[in-house]
């Protein structure tokens, strides 16, 4: 009995540290309501892309795959989004709406045919090439995809993980009336 105590102790404490490490461990900075860190790597034709240069917008940083089901899924949603916002104007005088998109692949070629199929029609697509290494998805804290955070035109966090009708939700909620 008092074994068995003992080992629910154990998995308890061992628990414990486990998520407190996860939590001491995750970036910080990526609270709504704060500055979203610079990314800046390189489109599919070898130009590096700045997050900072989208300006006035609202911006969806999408954290995907070529790889990933649940982000092929995802995609038409954002298209979607993507289509019907993009021109729209928003509070505090932004006009737009766009997409950045951060690609965890490996692989150019499948990032590229994916974004060709899919109909990723916004200007930024970003990727270090460097899968679950990637050091913008180190940098955003992205341990699952799809992952997304919706900013301001002034790179200020507004909404994370935004999936379907949610986003949709979202840009509405910020569109100027």
């Amino acid at each position: 009995m008092k074994t068995m105590k003992k080992f629910k102790a154990s998995i308890v404490l061992g628990l414990l540290i486990i998520i407190t490490a996860a939590f001491m461990l995750r970036p910080k900075g990526l609270e709504i309501g704060s500055k979203a860190p610079e990314l800046a790597f390189k489109n599919p034709e070898g130009k590096v892309v700045r997050l900072s240069s989208v300006k006035k917008k609202l911006i969806l940083i999408d954290f995907w795959a070529s790889w990933c089901g649940p982000c092929r899924r995802e995609n038409p949603a954002v298209v979607k989004a993507y289509n019907h916002y993009k021109d729209k104007k928003f509070i505090n005088g932004k006009k737009g709406f766009t997409v950045f998109s951060y690609s965890l692949d490996k692989d150019a070629n499948k990032w590229k045919a994916a974004i060709l199929k899919d109909q990723l029609s916004w200007d930024y697509h970003v990727s270090d090439l460097k899968g679950w290494s990637s050091e913008g998805g180190k940098l955003y804290g992205v341990n699952s995809i799809p992952t997304n955070y919706l900013i301001d035109g002034n790179g200020t966090i507004l909404a994370k993980n935004l999936r379907g009708a949610a986003l949709d939700a979202a840009l509405e909620k910020y569109l100027k009336k």
